[in-house]
């Protein structure tokens, strides 16, 4: 297990324009864990991967494998393997070639890798395969021969790409499952990369959200939801209620009420308080008017004005029997699903 690290990791297209793909970026990857490079299309995930992988030259920073900088170190000697979303298997050879190439171009003799080749299409629940050629296998029998060829050369980084972006719901579930079962035993370091805030969370130790090629915030999946830096991240974990607030001492005043300030938001003076819809209940009484109801089979997203705000609350199913359309209700927000956000 190694640990990665991006030193000021900086690429940039076109020497021509202000903004680069990466900029600056500082990040530690620790050994073992599963981190994940979580953001919109075009925010530079991909890009990062390649650099790390030695696909692309970066323009400026380093890239340290266990504090040794491997920038001037070959693709292929830097024992960073890189499975692409599309899979790019060899179509003319059999699944056992594909799996086996890494070590066969390594002249690893032929008993060995046809041992090594049966274990990994058996690790990735393939058996029977071997004779097969690609165009025979469906698409997530396909992403996971790209697996088994990535971890048989046993890598020191493992690199995924959204690895899962092509596949369907059902399919999607299941790869998720065996990459992580397959991470917990070979303990590689494995940085996969996704647009999916779901798919991050499931998957990974840590994620790094990246906006702009430019490294906005770094935790636990809980942190993302609980305490994000800013409404954009909010926003793009699926926050809707942005209240205005001003924070005085340990108390911060808002359109529905007082409450006492969140531990660890060092954020004072006039900003925005936030709560997740599904943290939000209604009650009887008198603080606005329910303008939208839906049922949602598990539960119900109600819209409710609140002096010009609209509050989305998304209660309990059996909420959609006791309050309609129209109905005047109370908003309760535990004060502990409460956090502060900059103003904007």
């Amino acid at each position: 297990m190694i640990t990665v690290q991006l030193h000021q990791l900086t690429k940039r297209f076109d020497a021509r324009k202000r903004d680069a793909a990466v900029h600056a970026l500082d990040l530690t990857f620790a050994p073992g864990e599963i981190t994940v490079l979580l953001g919109p299309s075009g925010c530079g995930k991909t890009t990062t991967l390649k650099m790390i992988a030695g696909l692309l030259y970066p323009t400026a920073g380093d890239i340290t494998f266990d504090g040794a900088s491997v920038l001037d170190v070959p693709a292929e000697r830097r024992g960073a393997v890189m499975v692409f979303q599309n899979r790019l298997l060899f179509p003319y050879m059999t699944i056992a070639e594909n799996v086996g190439f890494g070590l066969a171009i390594r002249g690893v003799d032929k008993a060995s890798i046809r041992r090594r080749v049966k274990e990994l299409l058996e690790r990735v629940q393939l058996p029977g395969v071997a004779d097969r050629r690609p165009h025979q296998l469906s698409g997530g029998q396909q992403q996971r021969v790209a697996l088994a060829r990535a971890l048989i050369v046993e890598p020191k980084v493992l690199l995924l790409d959204e690895p899962l972006s092509n596949l369907d719901a059902h399919l999607r579930d299941e790869m998720r499952e065996l990459i992580l079962d397959l991470q917990r035993q070979f303990r590689i370091t494995t940085l996969l990369v996704t647009h999916d805030q779901q798919e991050a969370v499931v998957m990974g130790d840590r994620i790094a959200l990246l906006f702009d090629g430019r490294l906005r915030q770094l935790g636990g999946p809980s942190d993302f939801y609980r305490r994000p830096v800013d409404m954009q991240t909010a926003r793009f974990f699926g926050g809707v209620n942005f209240i205005p607030a001003t924070r005085h001492g340990d108390r911060v005043a808002t359109p529905l009420g007082d409450f006492p300030a969140p531990e660890g938001c060092d954020i004072t003076g006039a900003c925005l308080a936030t709560a997740r819809a599904e943290a939000l209940r209604l009650t009887p009484g008198a603080q606005g008017r329910i303008t939208s109801a839906l049922y949602l089979g598990t539960a119900a997203r109600f819209k409710v004005q609140v002096d010009g705000l609209e509050i989305i609350v998304e209660d309990e199913a059996a909420a959609s029997e006791r309050f309609r359309v129209g109905d005047s209700v109370g908003i309760h927000i535990p004060a502990d699903k409460l956090w502060l956000l900059p103003a904007e």
